[in-house]
């Protein structure tokens, strides 16, 4: 770092918690060299103590904005405070030289977007990062927040990464804007928002970006008050966990998720889809922790639960499940719990016509290779990639997990059908 910037952020201590992604460490570190109080950093930012409390605790919750503002009365560089946060930083080169050695530097990050296939979408990645550290100033658009929610949807919906994450930035500045008068509805578009962002980022490989922006997700929809909003950050925040090998936090998460929506009575079918999509993520994250038990009769429930809904779900639909779409978890489910046989059998009847975004129908695709892949099928492990590349090429060239099983087909059955075409189509090396 320069020599311009106080010793304290240089520290053994400093550095460790940034190792750690401790930004309320790095608070109240600053906060006790300068001698305050809870109560005094309070008064600057005007909050209270124990709002100073909360921000300050490992994981605790707080606003963004309430984050940066207290950073900065402590001292705290930017750099640093998006390097705690989980981001590539403002001013990344300045944080390479005080994070330790294991935390990921540009560098290192650039080798694996392009090993993951994502050199093209790399600058947007690096966007979306400088906009979590520091929400952009309003774009001035016209057009209607839920207009530009929608299409952001669509671009999900349709594998369309680049254009998403090219939206994203500009979307969060304005739903922050939006949100400043603290109506439900603002509060809820602002949390859907960044509920987007983590479904992308997961999408991705980017676990650590995911699990902040699903934070975000789950602070500002408790804000909404609307159970359904919470329900789906709910859910956001308990993949990302999942995929972070936190299986206890994740199960506790979505426990919660389906208790909160449950409690609604179920009354309408938004609210019956809401329940039945939580049973089916719940009934995954067991299967990925193992409860082979729980996962069963969470599915089995889903299943029953999806016998009200309709075949396709209306437009614009929080939870679009449909009873297709709890086939399809119980074949994750299954191959989750090492049964190879039994995915199959789940998955016997599903069509891709029963799906109706090209990102689900190429799920369906992938999942059904996974379960052919465990089988020791690889030629139909080939055919349904093949077929999901053809729907949506985002689902196997930027999911790590397909890049993976497409590098160990290559590398083990390169002269089975379809395997070297999936191997040039996914650009992977020979």
């Amino acid at each position: 770092m320069s020599s311009s910037v106080d010793p304290l952020w240089r520290s053994v201590q400093a550095c460790a918690l940034v190792a750690d992604q401790d930004a309320g460490g790095l608070i109240r570190l600053g906060r006790e060299v300068r001698g305050w109080r809870q109560p005094d950093l309070g008064r600057r930012i005007g909050c209270s103590a124990s709002t100073i409390s909360r921000l300050e605790q490992r994981g605790g919750r707080a606003d963004l904005a309430l984050v940066q503002a207290a950073a900065k009365a402590v001292g705290v560089p930017t750099p640093l405070l998006a390097a705690s946060l989980g981001l590539s930083a403002l001013s990344a080169t300045t944080v390479v030289t005080v994070v330790p050695h294991h935390q990921e530097d540009p560098v290192r990050r650039r080798t694996l977007l392009a090993a993951a296939g994502l050199a093209g979408p790399a600058s947007l990645l690096t966007g979306l990062d400088t906009a979590l550290a520091s929400v952009p100033a309003p774009t001035g658009s016209t057009v209607p927040l839920d207009a530009r929610l929608a299409q952001a949807r669509g671009y999900f919906d349709a594998g369309q990464h680049p254009a998403l994450l090219k939206a994203l930035p500009g979307l969060l500045a304005d739903a922050h804007h939006a949100a400043r008068t603290r109506r439900e509805i603002e509060l809820a578009r602002l949390s859907a928002t960044y509920s987007l962002a983590a479904q992308v980022l997961v999408k991705v490989g980017r676990y650590d970006q995911g699990r902040l922006t699903a934070d975000r997700a789950a602070v500002y929809a408790e804000w909404s008050g609307s159970p359904l909003v919470a329900a789906a950050a709910a859910r956001e925040l308990s993949i990302v966990l999942r995929h972070q090998g936190q299986a206890a936090a994740a199960e506790r998460h979505i426990l919660d998720a389906v208790s909160q929506v449950e409690a609604t009575g179920l009354r309408t079918d938004a609210q019956a889809s809401a329940y039945t999509q939580m049973l089916c993520t719940q009934s995954y994250t067991a299967a990925k922790a193992g409860d082979r038990d729980q996962a069963l009769t969470m599915i089995r429930e889903a299943t029953r639960a999806a016998r009200t809904l309709s075949q396709q779900a209306p437009t614009g639909r929080l939870f679009p499940v449909t009873p297709a779409a709890v086939d399809l978890y119980a074949v994750g489910v299954q191959w989750a719990l090492g049964d190879a046989g039994a995915a199959l059998e789940a998955g016997r009847d599903l069509r891709a016509e029963q799906f109706h975004t090209p990102e689900r129908k190429a799920r369906m695709h992938t999942d059904m290779a996974r379960a052919w892949w465990m089988h020791g099928k690889p030629e139909q492990t080939a055919a349904e990639l093949l077929a999901a590349l053809r729907v949506s090429p985002a689902e196997v060239r930027e999911r790590p997990t397909m890049r993976q099983v497409v590098g160990e087909l290559g590398q083990r059955h390169r002269r089975t059908v379809g395997v070297r075409e999936l191997v040039a189509a996914v650009d992977m090396p020979t």
